[in-house]
């Protein structure tokens, strides 16, 4: 426990009533069973309920259009506008309904492994459970650390609390503002915790570009040989997974940055998606999701707390949060050299893109910004049950709050400097569309990566594909030849050829965003992706 004085200090909230400052695991899991938050599984791991929102509510976030930002933030879908007077009027609801609340929960931590490049985080909660959360997923200063601990950016985490759209310049009672001037966010209405980790992630994006350094939605692993590879992705895509490899090092799962020197991890733990999780082929998540510390999202257990992974009925998008240490073979310290390997993944749904493709620089530059892949239901709210293409520019769209082509720009220096050899990996459908055809066999994906990661596909040949102008290669040990060439696993050709023709056409009407953002070599890498 610990005064208010000092556990508020920074946030603007006042109040008389409990503070728990700080509380490890054990005496947060301890409070929120008290408190009824949620149930223990069989094996100990937390298991929280979220109610309504099970994902992100995409369109209920506002940036603060204060005068200093402005000019520099993508304004659109994705930030959407929020008048000053209006931001400090929710704030000033948000905060005094959090200091008439009987407890708060408050957790001091970093965002960035890397020291030169890292913020100081104060989350502000109501219940336990969302305090384990954040001390799960972001970095835990040592304890020396803690004290005279100022935040940089302060969370204000309401979930109970109802804002009102006639008032406070918001969408619905659900609102995620965040102003850079104020280096507040306020989360009310919702329990989601996924929240908390993309609102810091935001946050990066915003401050490190400033700094030289490539904020990125991917995650990373370092081989034996001192090798870094990233993986960029959007949910579902397998970067939790194809990252967790027992012959290599993991630095994160979904956010690092890339500076002059090499990657960092920006996060202390892993939120991996968890429906239809399998022990065999994914056994580090399975053991990590499986143990005290643990939280885990919408997950359903039987009575007795034996989880059933393969139940939705809540949603698709089950979710478990862990340190990073719940893995066994991670990275100490998060930081790493220079990435040697850059890799894409996409969950095609119309099962028409390679299995693995060698990208120029050019290509990669089109690809990242293109950002194809399917999004997954229930990942966010008001998607179907089914998967939906889509294009998500930088593999990261909803958590960029300045204009894509500043990443993209950072993405192909990096490249340029760094000579980082680039791959497309589709770990979606092959043999046909989704519903028709089946999910790529992640056995043979894994055998892909570890090939490219080791240096021995680059030496094997490749022939184009017709459509997108990416290299394929012919023959990979322990991949089925059919697999390789994605038209070859399609029993109708004529069918492939029609819907992967209907692809490319998606591809350039998205690409018409950026045509003159971009050098001519990407545009030329973009006519032949479209011939």
């Amino acid at each position: 426990m610990s005064l208010p004085a000092t556990a508020l200090s920074g946030t603007g909230v006042t109040t008389g009533s409990t503070v728990h400052a700080n509380l490890t695991a054990p005496g947060l899991v301890e409070h929120a069973l008290r408190r009824g938050e949620g149930r223990l599984s069989a094996d100990g791991a937390f298991m929280a309920v979220t109610g309504v929102h099970t994902g992100r509510s995409v369109q209920d976030k506002f940036v603060v259009d204060d005068p200093e930002v402005h000019d520099q933030v993508w304004w659109g879908k994705i930030n959407q506008p929020m008048a000053p007077e209006r931001f400090r009027g929710l704030a000033a609801k948000v905060r005094g309904w959090l200091g008439a609340r009987p407890v708060l929960f408050t957790q001091d931590l970093y965002a960035g492994a890397d020291p030169a490049h890292r913020i100081r985080v104060r989350l502000v909660t109501t219940n336990a459970w969302h305090a384990l959360f954040a001390r799960n997923m972001f970095i835990r200063p040592p304890r020396a650390e803690l004290d005279g601990f100022e935040p940089d950016f302060t969370i204000l985490h309401a979930p109970e609390y109802e804002a009102n759209p006639a008032e406070d310049g918001c969408r619905s009672s659900t609102c995620i503002a965040l102003s850079f001037a104020a280096k507040t966010i306020l989360i009310a209405g919702t329990s989601y915790a996924g929240e908390i980790k993309k609102s810091i992630f935001t946050v990066m994006n915003w401050l490190l570009p400033a700094r030289g350094v490539m904020p990125m939605h991917c995650s990373a692993n370092v081989g034996r040989a001192g090798d870094t590879a990233l993986f960029f992705g959007l949910s579902g895509t397998g970067k939790t997974t194809l990252s967790s490899d027992p012959e290599r090092s993991l630095i994160g799962d979904d956010e690092h940055g890339w500076s002059p020197t090499g990657v960092f991890n920006f996060e202390g733990g892993c939120y991996a998606k968890v429906i239809r999780l399998d022990q065999v082929a994914e056994p580090q998540i399975w053991a990590a999701s499986h143990r005290f510390g643990a939280v885990l999202e919408n997950v359903v257990g039987d009575e007795l707390g034996v989880l059933d992974l393969d139940d939705a009925s809540l949603t698709e998008n089950t979710r478990s949060c862990y340190p990073l240490e719940f893995i066994p073979n991670t990275m100490a310290g998060g930081v790493a050299g220079k990435p040697k390997n850059v890799v894409m993944l996409t969950a095609d749904a119309f099962g028409v893109l390679p299995p693995i493709s060698k990208l120029t620089p050019a290509q990669a530059m089109y690809h990242f910004l293109s950002g194809y892949t399917a999004r997954v239901a229930g990942t966010e709210k008001g998607l179907g049950k089914e998967p939906q293409a889509t294009f998500s520019t930088c593999f990261g769209a909803p958590f960029l709050p300045r204009h894509p082509e500043v990443y993209g720009k950072m993405l192909a220096e990096r490249i340029a400097t760094d000579g980082a050899d680039c791959w497309l990996v589709n770990t979606g459908w092959t043999g046909g569309a989704y519903g028709t055809g089946k999910r790529m066999s992640i056995h043979h994906t894994r055998a892909l990566l570890r090939a490219a990661l080791d240096g021995s596909l680059a030496k094997v040949e490749f022939v184009k594909d017709p459509f997108f102008g990416l290299m394929m290669p012919k023959s990979v040990p322990h991949v089925p030849a059919e697999v390789l060439n994605p038209r070859e696993s399609w029993a109708d050709k004529a069918a492939y050829d029609a819907t992967a023709s209907k692809l490319v056409g998606l591809f350039e009407e998205n690409f018409k965003t950026f045509a003159g953002a971009v050098s001519e070599d990407v545009k030329a890498a973009a006519i032949r992706a479209a011939a």
